[in-house]
């Protein structure tokens, strides 16, 4: 009978024991979950939505134009930031009278929280390199006032993907 038990017991933590692995490994190395800590994001992020970063997308596939990058700041990669990526090595970024404009070109953008004020740039992003804005542009520490204004492949952790909580009606990053 002793016996018995003694094996449920180990049976039991041998499960467990697996458990903790595969959840470190998905934490790690496949999932993370960040608390989005500013106003920088909104209206597509709400201050203090939890969103779930997907760690393995990029190393398949190149970040693009338009997604909403989870990165290590890059002037200080202790702090994660979160931010669109506007700018790819290669392109030219400039903001003139409030409107983006990549290589020349306007773009339309229906995500941001109010019209941008200001003229920044013209930018140049490095190869290698990527520009970062955050939606609310007029309350945004991003690219354009960094010290290191380039995020590099090494600082980003991830794809934001989901937006865990609060439960809104749309969950799904775009």
């Amino acid at each position: 009978m002793k016996q018995k038990i003694i094996r449920e017991i180990l049976d039991w933590l041998k499960y467990i024991a697996i458990a903790v692995v595969l959840a470190l490994v998905l934490r790690n190395f496949v999932v993370l979950s960040i608390k989005v800590p500013t106003p920088s994001m909104l209206p597509t992020i709400q201050l203090g939505d939890q969103l779930l970063v997907n760690r393995l997308l990029y190393r398949f596939t190149p970040p693009a134009r338009g997604d909403i990058v989870v990165f290590k700041y890059p002037d200080n990669p202790e702090e994660l930031y979160v931010k669109r990526l506007i700018g790819v090595g290669g392109d030219e970024v400039e903001i003139r009278a409030g409107k983006l404009n990549i290589n020349g070109k306007e773009i339309e953008e229906d995500y941001l929280y109010e019209e941008m004020k200001g003229n920044f740039g013209p930018y140049q992003v490095p190869e290698g390199g990527y520009f970062m804005l955050g939606d609310n542009r007029n309350d945004s520490k991003d690219s354009r006032f960094w010290h290191n204004q380039y995020v590099t492949d090494d600082l980003i952790v991830g794809k934001a993907f989901f937006r865990l909580f609060p439960l809104r009606s749309a969950g799904v990053m775009k």
